[in-house]
């Protein structure tokens, strides 16, 4: 069996980020930059106001930095789009709008408040504005500039940054397309509920989770369906995920004598890198490559299943993508209640991660940690790492948690 760290190395040294495509701006959030993007222009294009209030000429108020007010002869109104059809001259203002060009010879925007608000003439008050108020040209960027690298996440400002250098679309990596096969004769979709409520059969859960993970991942999963417990079954579905770039299965990657899906994939010419983790949930875990397509086998135990993803998957999934992280951040915790754990394996635990006010992290059980007491998950916002060395933890002692989300930097008021 190998140690959780090995077992990612050995997944991640396979996996290749794939093609690029172009893709409109508006449809390129979330995806990484496939090649180095630079600026078509210089913005912004030209100096300008970043207040509504007077263009006027510092050497023209210097009586107002002593207290003493003065007044100026307004020349002009300067809109947005507008621009002054002349410099300004000594003694001269022009009342300016927010975001339209400064003119010639004016190196400060006098707020309108520290004025009298005049139009023909206008009085200026208060000098603290002086050489200020100005957004000068090129001071965001300019033309060529890089503006995103290979490997950069296109987040909304960056969107904001490439439309406003008029790139309507950009070139990304490919989204994984990613195959989904459940197996098991007890398994139905939710259209058949009413054999669950017969008690005959349990609603396929992984086939909803694991699409889930995989969209969130950024992947595009394509569910294969339910695989019956025979390999004429199985051998068909992973027949049918030609074209994908990952085939995950989740159950028959044990040793049960109905779990074919390693003999199956085998019978179809693929490798097995490996089988078996050193880690509770989710220790019967697979990896090879079908046809040099990577395949992913996790448990059909519910949490085995979504903690495999977390820790195998994603990674997988984001490097496809050609992300440069592949790992959610791991934090230290102190407990809140001692933990124990039955095996040594490396467990990881379902918990809720709190942030005190002092900024320390803590953290709790979520419940019942089965690897088929799925609610537990839906409750937990962290996974808790128990060392296989660590059997019994003491309630106030600390380790590490890897967390799911961002919900320990989120609060219910502003708090500035």
């Amino acid at each position: 069996m190998l140690r959780v760290g090995e077992a990612s190395e050995r997944i991640l040294a396979e996996i290749r980020a794939l093609a690029s495509e172009k893709v409109p701006l508006r449809a390129a959030l979330g995806r990484v930059c496939a090649e180095e993007i630079l600026a078509t222009v210089t913005m912004p294009p030209w100096s300008n106001s970043s207040m509504d209030g007077y263009a006027v000429r510092s050497a023209d108020i210097t009586a107002v930095m002593k207290g003493e007010p003065v007044t100026l002869r307004v020349v002009g109104t300067i809109a947005a789009g507008d621009r002054a059809e002349s410099p300004l001259k000594r003694g001269q203002a022009m009342r300016i709008m927010t975001g339209a060009p400064v003119p010639g010879g004016a190196d400060t925007v006098i707020r309108k408040e520290d004025t009298d608000g005049g139009s023909a003439k206008v009085q200026i008050r208060d000098a603290r504005d002086v050489w200020k108020n100005i957004r000068q040209a090129g001071e965001d960027f300019q033309r060529g500039d890089v503006l995103g690298r290979r490997g950069t996440p296109i987040r909304p400002a960056l969107i904001g940054v490439l439309a406003s250098t008029g790139i309507g679309k950009v070139n990304v990596f490919r989204r994984p397309r990613v195959a989904l096969i459940s197996s098991g004769n007890e398994l139905v979709d939710i259209d058949d509920f009413d054999d669950v409520v017969a008690g005959r059969r349990i609603v396929s859960s992984n086939s909803y989770t694991l699409d889930a993970l995989t969209r969130v991942a950024g992947g595009v999963p394509v569910d294969l369906g339910i695989a019956a417990d025979t390999k004429a079954s199985l051998r068909k579905k992973l027949e049918a995920a030609g074209g994908c770039d990952l085939i995950i299965t989740s159950a028959g990657v044990s040793v049960g004598d109905l779990d074919h899906t390693r003999d199956v994939f085998a019978a179809l010419g693929g490798k097995q890198i490996f089988w078996k983790v050193r880690m509770r949930p989710g220790a019967p875990l697979a990896f090879g490559l079908l046809n040099g397509v990577p395949w992913i086998g996790v448990s059909g135990n519910p949490v085995s299943a979504m903690v495999s993803f977390e820790l195998f998957v994603r990674p997988a999934l984001r490097k496809m993508q050609g992300h440069t992280s592949f790992f959610r951040r791991t934090v230290t915790v102190t407990l809140e209640e001692e933990v124990k754990i039955a095996a040594k394996l490396t467990h990881f635990l379902r918990a809720w991660v709190s942030r005190r006010e002092d900024g320390t992290l803590t953290a709790r059980l979520t419940g019942l940690q089965s690897s088929g007491a799925l609610t537990s998950m839906a409750k937990a916002n962290a996974l808790l790492i128990v060392p296989e060395t660590s059997q019994t933890v003491a309630k106030g002692a600390q380790l590490k948690a890897l967390l799911l989300d961002q919900s320990t930097e989120e609060t219910s008021g502003l708090a500035l």
